[in-house]
């Protein structure tokens, strides 16, 4: 097992993706990975340094967990893009991105890895972060459920028709103003499949990056150790904190929602629900006692820990050249529609028994749940 250390002057580099090739691979670490593709890399801390306290430490690791409610791409129905290029997502049922589910999972092992209830000593704190409109809030409380500590809902119209560029920027402001050592992303999002934000994200906070995550081997003090996936074999890689990780679908197998967490957070919600919530309710009653509503719910699912803080683009300070399309360089060159036709067909009985069959045939292959 080789290891290479940076000198002090040097800037750790960001990890070699599975796409690039072999001699690109070695030419970053000095290492020939297609002879040993298994290698121990350590990473000298960036400039930028924001070690965790002693206190910190021993109260354990404060994670950032970056998810996305994404349009499931599996059950497609209707027009599904838009003639601008953009996805029409009311056309699709939306839910949570599969690897951000993994990330989660991956914050709430290092969470369990740093407890010690022997010496009262808690895991640290997971914050859960969601770019999109108001209906996301329902995969935050899925995070909750799930055993995120809070959840924190970045929605904005001005955020509409952001790339890659636009939003890794827009959730760097945001996750500047949170107290972090970990930051966690899934590999790619479904919808999009660019792999972009993690890495993008890395950059503009300044802080060490490792992609294609699949396993937390340690994580000690100052230090995390993991496994990623370099396409034709693996590395194990340490490097201090604070650092961010994007996760893929073999790192871990997402733990299910917990009953009694299910139980506390059902009732969780945004300003934006509130209100919504509220003007169903109230039909016939003015701006300012509408208003007055919301704030007096609000502070009420405040006192009872279940608000889902909800940030706009003023909030974060974003700048707004930045952000939506003005902030998004990449446009959409052409559509093509794909249809797939059905190249075999079965009969079923039309009774009791073969109409039983095709059910658990289609839950088995997740048409149907």
């Amino acid at each position: 097992m080789s290891i290479r250390r940076l000198g002090s002057g040097q800037r750790p580099c960001s990890s070699v993706s599975p796409s690039h090739s072999a001699s690109d691979a070695a030419d970053k670490f000095t290492v020939d990975v297609t002879l040993n593709p298994v290698k121990l890399i350590v990473f000298w801390q960036p400039t930028l340094d924001r070690q965790p306290s002693a206190r910190r430490r021993h109260l354990g690791y404060n994670c950032v967990v970056l998810v996305k409610q994404v349009p499931d791409t599996k059950r497609i129905t209707g027009k599904v893009m838009n003639d601008d290029g953009t996805v029409n997502r009311s056309a699709l049922p939306a839910i949570f991105n599969p690897e951000d589910l993994n990330a989660l999972e991956m914050a709430l092992q290092i969470k369990d890895k740093s407890a010690c209830p022997e010496q009262g000593r808690g895991g640290g704190h997971i914050t859960v972060i969601s770019m999109g409109p108001p209906g996301a809030a329902k995969i935050l409380r899925d995070a909750l459920f799930r055993g995120a500590d809070d959840a924190i809902l970045i929605t904005d119209q001005r955020c509409a028709a952001s790339d890659t560029l636009a939003s890794s920027y827009i959730l760097s402001c945001a996750v500047k103003k949170i107290d972090y050592d970990i930051v966690l992303c899934g590999r790619q999002a479904i919808d999009g499949d660019t792999a972009q934000v993690g890495p993008q994200l890395a950059e503009k906070l300044g802080v060490t990056q490792i992609t294609y995550v699949e396993e937390l081997l340690e994580i000690k003090d100052k230090t995390i150790t993991v496994r990623r996936n370099i396409g034709n074999g693996w590395q194990q890689i340490r490097t201090r904190l604070p650092v961010l990780l994007t996760v893929t679908s073999d790192a871990n197998e997402p733990r299910a929602a917990a009953a009694k967490r299910m139980m506390k957070y059902k009732n969780a919600r945004t300003a934006a629900e509130l209100e919504r919530e509220i003007r169903i309710q109230n039909t016939e009653v003015s701006e300012e006692y509408i208003k007055e509503l919301v704030e007096k719910k609000c502070g009420e699912l405040k006192e009872k820990g279940l608000l889902i803080k909800q940030w706009d683009l003023d909030y974060i300070g974003a700048d707004l050249t930045w952000c939506g399309r003005s902030g998004s360089p990449t446009k959409v060159h052409r559509i093509q529609s794909v249809v797939l036709a059905a190249k075999e067909s079965k009969n079923v009985d039309a009774g009791d028994q073969g109409i039983s069959s095709l059910i658990h045939e289609l839950i088995e292959d997740k048409i149907i749940a």
